[in-house]
């Protein structure tokens, strides 16, 4: 299935999406928060909605997509995590700036908290203070979304508390993130400010025949969707979800130890080798000193696609507000 928070006559709903269309989902819940709440019993339901859509045994017509307006599916998480999980992406920055693979990379996933109050939906502006300017970058990511409350959870087990997926866009003001990250804490100021999710929630059912071998040593599901990132139409980035080095099993099992995972919370995969401007950037510097580092600016345009998740389309907005963190540094 395909879930949706929608907007239609200025009003917030939440949906199914049948043949293009959105069809409501008020009757079994108001928002996406109460749906996941509602646990299986919510997706029996909307899985019995769907196939008498399909079978044209229900009085349900829907609306056209393009008479509504999607936002984030779940726009209001408890909390939003992102990890680390691409082995390409870490090991590529970290030769960038010239330092050695960790080895701690390959012995247990990492995450952070990020801001669950600054998610923005698939068509969403990309509002930026002005110090955010300076190295504003995306980041190319998929994303999870608990479906149940669980803690201690095992990796073997894990599967079993995703309610679907999701494209992330982890935007980060890398020059924000370095100066504070110097101190050893974060990343805070440098994330805080934006985190894309959407279009849809991808429940597994749908992602089925995408499924592949898991690598040896590793436990949970794995499946191969080609990832891409575009800025104003130019192909930048491009992966595949496969190549995660860390299941989002084993995320989940890093995730709910000794703490609760909650229905709608929010967990990315961490950035896709080659999904970001540090990254490509860092590549491109190696090849070419004189290469001219380039990042994010007002009026850009970025398009993320994963296969089976659909594609989200924002574009960055510069705020007229002079207001600096930079301009507030003590004894300089």
């Amino acid at each position: 299935m395909r879930i949706v928070t929608y907007q239609h006559n200025e009003t917030s709903n939440l949906g199914l999406i049948v043949n293009e269309k959105i069809h409501s989902l008020s009757s079994i819940a108001a928002t996406m928060n109460d749906f996941l709440q509602m646990g299986e019993r919510a997706m029996r339901k909307a899985k019995e909605l769907e196939e008498n859509i399909k079978n044209d045994h229900t009085n349900s017509v829907g609306i056209l997509l393009s008479d509504s307006n999607l936002l984030a599916p779940v726009p209001s998480p408890p909390s939003c995590r992102d990890a680390y999980a691409f082995r390409q992406h870490v090991a590529t920055a970290r030769r960038n700036r010239g330092v050695d693979m960790i080895p701690e990379f390959d012995q247990f996933p990492i995450f952070y908290f990020t801001n669950h109050n600054a998610i923005l939906g698939p068509t969403d502006d990309i509002l930026c203070m002005p110090d955010h300017m300076q190295k504003l970058d995306f980041e190319l990511e998929a994303a999870i979304v608990i479906g149940k409350k669980g803690k201690n959870i095992k990796a073997k087990d894990a599967d079993d508390y995703i309610a679907g997926y999701l494209i992330m866009n982890d935007m980060s003001a890398r020059a924000l993130q370095m100066e504070e990250m110097k101190l050893n804490l974060g990343p805070a100021k440098g994330k805080d400010f934006c985190t894309i999710i959407g279009p849809y929630l991808v429940t597994k059912d749908e992602l089925a025949d995408k499924k592949v071998a898991t690598a040896d040593g590793h436990e949970g599901d794995t499946y191969s969707l080609n990832m891409k990132c575009w800025v104003n139409g130019e192909l930048l980035s491009e992966g595949n979800m496969r190549d995660m080095n860390w299941t989002f099993a084993e995320i989940v099992e890093r995730c709910a130890y000794g703490a609760d995972i909650l229905p709608g919370d929010v967990i990315g995969s961490g950035t896709v080798g080659t999904g970001c401007l540090l990254e490509l950037n860092g590549s491109h510097k190696l090849k070419n000193p004189d290469y001219e580092p380039v990042w994010l600016k007002d009026g850009d345009i970025i398009e993320m696609e994963i296969e089976g998740l659909g594609k989200i389309k924002n574009k960055v907005v510069l705020e007229n507000n002079s207001h600096s963190l930079f301009a507030l540094k003590k004894n300089m």
